[in-house]
């Protein structure tokens, strides 16, 4: 099989996971001139991704035609059944890249490369810090790992609705620095739990410390959100069941590579009876399917 040949006036692009995340990717695509073929299953999701000018399909050999493919989907697992287990890169073109944005392991994505590479496919991971809604507006933070060459052959899909597109180094990076980024997040969000506690100590209001802090040197994205919500514990509850399992991930994956959290992992255990509740959250608030929970509309909530 040959290397495809672009679309005239654009990329011809192939795409898997067009869901919450993974559909406003597709519409970005798609407005800036681009053919993209999505598979789906849902014949309600083909019939409106169709509706927004996308090839939709079930065959993931047409998904595999194109010269970049992009995997948005829920889970680890998700990623290797369908990139390995449904033959997509078994069926992709040498030359042609496929780009992982799922926050996954980062063994997963050499896993990929691995198989990849004896294709003639590039791998890039390019995980995803913020929401829809930053997709939409085409100011999604992508953390991208993969050779200079892969990085600069995605670009013109990424650019679509990544901005920042930050090539941090080798495959794989792109994962392990968004398991560093949620695990600061996180962080953060414990840190502002535990100076609640010390403010009712020393009488001071929650809301009069929130709004304070917020013009001062301890601000962070994390306090935005909690802000915006009025209190630590009102903020845990909308994002509990996304923050709950990005820590569960981080901890499962740095104990995976040997690594360990050192005082990020206390701040992470101030958070627990906050969200203690949330049972079986998805595994990863970046990338879901279809009809996965509605984001809060706080900064960062969706995928930190």
């Amino acid at each position: 099989m040959s290397a495809p040949e672009p679309s005239p006036g654009g990329g011809r692009f192939g795409f898997v996971g067009a869901g919450r995340m993974g559909g406003p990717m597709v519409r970005r695509l798609l407005a800036a001139g681009h053919r993209v073929t999505v598979l789906e299953l849902s014949p309600a999701a083909r019939a409106e991704l169709a509706g927004d000018g996308a090839d939709v399909t079930t065959d993931v050999r047409e998904v595999a035609a194109g010269e970049v493919i992009g995997v948005c989907v829920h889970t680890d697992a998700q990623v290797r059944a369908a990139c390995l287990d449904s033959g997509l890169i078994d069926a992709m073109a040498p030359g042609s890249a496929l780009v992982v944005h799922t926050t996954c392991s980062p063994r997963t994505i050499d896993l990929l490369g691995e198989h990849a590479e004896r294709r003639g496919v590039a791998v890039v991971d390019a995980a995803i810090s913020g929401g829809p809604h930053d997709i939409a507006a085409g100011r999604i933070t992508l953390f991208v790992g993969g050779s200079a060459d892969a990085v600069e052959r995605v670009r013109p899909f990424l650019a679509a609705y990544g901005d920042p597109i930050l090539s941090l180094g080798p495959r794989g990076t792109g994962q392990r620095v968004k398991l560093i980024n949620n695990a600061v997040f996180a962080a953060n969000i414990g840190l502002l739990a535990q100076a609640v506690a010390v403010a009712a100590e020393l009488d001071v209001p929650e809301a009069s410390l929130l709004r304070s802090l917020r013009h001062g040197s301890g601000t962070s994205r994390a306090l935005d959100g909690v802000a915006a919500s009025g209190s630590v514990a009102g903020f845990a509850e909308a994002v509990g069941e996304f923050l709950g399992k990005d820590i569960a991930v981080v901890q499962q994956i740095t104990a995976e590579l040997g690594v360990g959290l050192g005082a990020l992992d206390d701040a992470h255990r101030v958070l627990v009876p906050l969200f203690a509740p949330a049972s079986d959250p998805p595994a990863d608030p970046s990338s879901g399917p279809s009809a996965g929970p509605p984001q809060p509309s706080t900064p960062e909530v969706g995928a930190p």
